[in-house]
């Protein structure tokens, strides 16, 4: 139970450290840790964010949060749908948050029309099937300018990092 615990405490420090700093220009009231999560109660991180070395290298571009079919999944900031369809076979809905940020969650279903406006907390759809995560999470990623960054540099309730020296 220790060691799980350890285990998770560290990956969450590695996607800490391995996040990509926020784009200059960033709108303020986009950046973190204003964000709420998009489950409730929050979910766990089932799979941390992990950076690639490089943009098209191997790595994991986004958190996944536990969720079941059919749980509501809820905006974490005001946005707007700037994406809803079926993208291989999951289905994703991509909200805009301002002209640098964009948040994707996948597999998530709505009836919400692309360009409609949704409030911080307001319900947007539904944790669906497909894709890696299936029936036990929801993948979230964030891009700012095109590049995915840590979602976790966004959410609230989570502390910031602290490097400390090593000796």
């Amino acid at each position: 139970m220790l060691t799980a615990k350890l285990a998770a405490g560290a990956a969450l420090a590695a996607a800490l450290v391995l996040a990509p700093a926020r784009a200059a220009g960033t709108d303020a009231t986009a950046a973190g840790p204003h964000w709420r999560w998009p489950t409730s109660p929050p979910g766990a991180i089932i799979e941390p964010f992990v950076a690639p070395p490089g943009p098209y290298a191997a790595g994991h571009r986004g958190l996944d949060v536990a969720a079941s079919p059919g749980q509501s999944v809820l905006a974490p900031t005001s946005a707007v749908v700037q994406f809803s369809g079926v993208v291989v076979d999951r289905p994703v809905v991509t909200l805009r948050v301002d002209e640098h940020v964009l948040v994707s969650f996948e597999p998530v279903a709505t009836e919400l029309a692309v360009g409609t406006p949704v409030a911080a907390a307001q319900q947007f759809g539904v944790a669906a099937r497909g894709g890696h995560c299936d029936e036990r999470c929801i993948h979230v990623g964030v891009r700012v300018d095109g590049e995915y960054v840590s979602p976790l540099a966004y959410f609230a309730g989570i502390p910031p990092a602290v490097l400390l020296p090593l000796n």
